[in-house]
């Protein structure tokens, strides 16, 4: 069989940083497309971002697959892309932010094949508008939920 070929689009938004936020992930396989997002009560743009390429990670059934991220935060890309994250767990993430998310992603890292692509915001990519669209909506739900890893960090 075949390994399984998915395209992930992601992003995080959040209204004041902290504020309300949320992300949007979109996921293409073949001709299968799901839309993934959720809003939180407080939290960053950052953890955003990162917690939609997590959820879209996670999403995938089949372990293995062939993974590209196209994502516009720097942060998350060149985190992953440039090793720097691989350097913050040998330092247990001393003076980093975030390390319940990133201990969350090298989790699901770790049973794939990810690259991160990294792509311009608001540059009229159609399926990054859409996970912006996505991530906004997500931040101005009535019942947001409760971010306790940010919530514990503070």
């Amino acid at each position: 069989m075949a390994t399984p070929k998915i395209t992930i689009y992601t992003d995080g938004a959040a209204r004041g940083n902290p504020g309300p936020g949320g992300y949007g992930a979109v996921l293409l396989s073949g001709q299968h497309r799901k839309e993934l997002s959720e809003g939180y009560r407080l939290t960053t743009n950052n953890r955003m971002e990162l917690l939609a390429v997590i959820t879209a990670l996670e999403a995938l059934k089949v372990p293995g697959c062939e993974v590209t991220v196209y994502t516009d935060s720097k942060y998350v890309a060149d985190a992953v892309e440039k090793g720097w994250v691989f350097n913050w767990v040998k330092k247990r993430f001393k003076g980093k932010k975030n390390p319940d998310l990133w201990t969350r992603f090298l989790e699901i890292y770790k049973k794939h094949h990810v690259r991160f692509v990294w792509v311009k915001g608001h540059a009229n990519n159609p399926l990054n508008e859409r996970c912006d669209q996505l991530a906004v909506e997500a931040s101005m739900k009535p019942h947001l939920l409760e971010d306790k890893g940010y919530q514990d960090s503070i």
